[in-house]
């Protein structure tokens, strides 16, 4: 499988353009393909794209790893049929990959260990359909944890970021037992580091964040990164790195030391080590997460994209937090557990009143 995979929900408004996509994407040096019912007409248009790639390219379908998702609910027989119409929109008789997507809940996974996920799993797999079944989640720490220790899947997707760095862990304990992991949108969720701040552009010289940032995961070991790609200039960087096995340089250690000493001296004593030691929070606020938006927005200077997800909190569901900072009661337990004494309710305040803003929503609900 090729270090950098192809996301498809980007490219879903024609044929031309889900064709031109994948053809600039094989000619980078990719050839995973990541889709979902849920994309629209992404499955036939890949299908279709596939085809045509053949004919006019000489580009053999049985190159393409093909990742298709699930979402964990339903029953085995509505599932069934789901999936045979993913294979018949893909043109295929099977596919590489099933991913039980979002993972987000309890009840999710004992869908899978107990209900009719666990029908369907064992079906797919008896009828090798599939190659393997893995998840993607946007859960909490344990829950990941959990399922990666399941037994019952072969690879993960997890949102892996250098500017979130909370389930390095997770992706490397995966690895040891011998899945394979997916980075899902660092570019994108990352920190939309395809559009950097100057802070960033000039602390990571004489790199681009994006580049390092791929670099950072890919030094990690994690077995491939996601390009939700929209025209042939968003696989520059995939192709350049496309053969990049190896660790860190030096330089590019000294470049990522250079953004963190800028990030830590923007944000001087107010910096948020993401340690998690102020949870579990009385009024149920992600202390973490917001605190990593601040760190984010002033320290990187990454203002636009901390909006973004600070606005969505309380309006994606199970696929992203559900209060944000004004939630805050002040009652100071969280500030006795932080090992830097850092004023949170007053940090949370601060940083509602710097990303509040008209909210958005989520690409595809």
């Amino acid at each position: 499988m090729s270090l950098f995979t192809l996301g498809t929900m980007r490219a879903t408004e024609s044929l031309e353009k889900m064709y031109s996509i994948i053809k600039n994407a094989y000619y980078a040096g990719i050839n995973h393909i990541e889709t979902a019912p849920s994309y629209g007409d992404a499955e036939s248009l890949i299908g279709n794209s596939i085809k045509k790639l053949e004919i006019e390219e000489n580009i053999n379908e049985k190159n393409w790893v093909i990742t298709s998702k699930v979402l964990p609910k339903g029953d085995f027989k509505f599932l069934k049929n789901n999936f045979k119409n993913s294979l018949k929109n893909l043109k295929r008789e099977k596919i590489n990959n099933l991913a039980i997507h979002g993972l987000n809940l309890k009840q999710h996974l004992d869908w899978v260990l107990a209900g009719e996920g666990k029908k369907f799993i064992s079906w797919i797999l008896e009828k090798e359909l599939i190659d393997q079944v893995g998840f993607s989640s946007h859960g909490n720490y344990s829950l990941i944890k959990e399922a990666i220790n399941c037994e019952v899947f072969s690879f993960c997707s997890l949102h892996l970021h250098y500017l979130d760095q909370s389930k390095i862990t997770l992706a490397e304990e995966a690895i040891k037992k011998g899945m394979g992991v997916l980075a899902i949108s660092p570019a994108d969720k990352g920190g939309r580091l395809y559009s950097p701040s100057d802070v960033l552009l000039e602390a990571s010289e004489p790199f681009h964040p994006l580049e390092l940032a791929y670099r950072f995961l890919l030094a990690k070991g994690i077995t491939t990164l996601s390009l939700g790609a929209t025209n042939k200039k968003d696989f520059e960087f995939a192709h350049k790195l496309r053969n990049s096995f190896d660790k860190l340089s030096k330089l590019e250690k000294s470049a990522l030391n250079k953004i963190e000493e800028v990030a830590n001296e923007r944000l001087n004593s107010t910096k948020c080590e993401q340690c998690r030691s102020c949870l579990p929070c009385p009024n149920e606020i992600p202390i973490p997460e917001i605190l990593r938006l601040r760190n984010i927005s002033i320290g990187y200077g990454q203002l636009e994209f901390s909006k973004e997800r600070y606005n969505l909190i309380g309006k994606a569901g199970h696929w992203w937090e559900e209060k944000n900072a004004s939630f805050c009661q002040e009652c100071n337990v969280c500030v006795s557990k932080c090992p830097s004494k850092l004023d949170i309710p007053n940090l949370l305040k601060q940083t509602h009143n710097l990303l509040i803003a008209t909210p958005t929503k989520r690409l595809w609900s």
